[in-house]
């Protein structure tokens, strides 16, 4: 690779790191061609980006980036490295795992996620477990609409019940003034009576 060459390639690699808050590293080595397009398809279609990269390219690009120090990363490029860079936090730890449900790689070499490293294979289950924004708000939206849901179900159940009431009461009343009704123009001729006397 000429010189020219190289400094095409750091710049590529800068152009997707730059603003990227979700950073992988895998290990695709041993994934024949088959399989590592099946791979790329799947990211592609989780709107992963997926570069193999040269470890030295990859550690020049990112000691270029600035307001992030990567260097954590830095003892994990041997071997083929693959640069997998998304949205979504958990994203690409998902689709390593479900891919090695039928091979052991693509292995994780390290991943830099809401501002904190992850370094090797053994925290892929956490990098699985970690919640994407998007899931995080939904869950805060359906814990903030659960008390108003409450009170606005409570509120629509209350007047039904009001009326049940109403209801149920209205018959009994509307019976004791049919009972009381002809006892109450004789009271009241009684009270007149006297009132004339």
């Amino acid at each position: 690779m000429t010189k020219d060459q190289k400094v095409v390639a750091i710049q590529e690699i800068k152009d997707l790191l730059q603003d990227a808050k979700v950073v992988y590293v895998a290990d695709l080595e041993g994934l024949n061609a088959a399989k590592s397009s099946d791979f790329r398809r799947q990211a592609f279609k989780q709107n992963i980006k997926v570069k193999v990269v040269k470890n030295t390219l990859l550690q020049k690009a990112m000691e270029q980036i600035e307001g992030v120090d990567y260097s954590e990363m830095f003892d994990t490029f041997k071997g083929n490295s693959a640069l997998m860079v998304a949205e979504t936090a958990n994203a690409p730890a998902k689709l390593i795992k479900d891919f090695r449900k039928k091979d052991e790689k693509p292995a994780l070499k390290s991943a830099f996620v809401q501002e904190t490293f992850y370094v090797g294979d053994n925290n892929l289950d956490a990098l699985v477990s970690i919640k994407s924004r998007e899931e995080m708000i939904g869950e805060i939206i359906g814990l903030l609409q659960s008390p108003i849901q409450r009170v606005v179900s409570a509120l629509q159940n209350k007047p039904e019940t009001v009326e049940a009431k109403a209801e149920e009461a209205a018959p009994a009343v509307e019976e004791t003034p049919a009972e009381a009704a002809p006892e109450a123009p004789a009271a009241e001729s009684t009270d007149e009576t006297p009132a004339a006397e």
